[in-house]
């Protein structure tokens, strides 16, 4: 897992599609929904580590591009 899109393939295997129109509320929303996926057992670890570190590093550059433009 490598890409935001590699975690939206991830999640399009358990039935969600994550799609509210706003960039930084679409990466928080496919957060809660990896983190829920893990607490049911459905990822293991490595996965949830991976798709967190990528969520997270998307939304800090997302709020950045958003500072900027202010």
């Amino acid at each position: 897992m490598r890409t935001i899109y590699d975690i939206q393939q991830l999640l399009k295997r358990f039935g969600v599609f994550v799609y509210v129109g706003d960039r930084l509320a679409d990466l928080e929303l496919m957060e809660e929904e990896v983190r829920e996926l893990y607490r049911s057992q459905f990822i293991d670890i490595k996965e949830f580590q991976m798709a967190q570190l990528l969520l997270r590093q998307e939304m800090e550059r997302e709020r950045g591009k958003r500072q900027n433009l202010h």
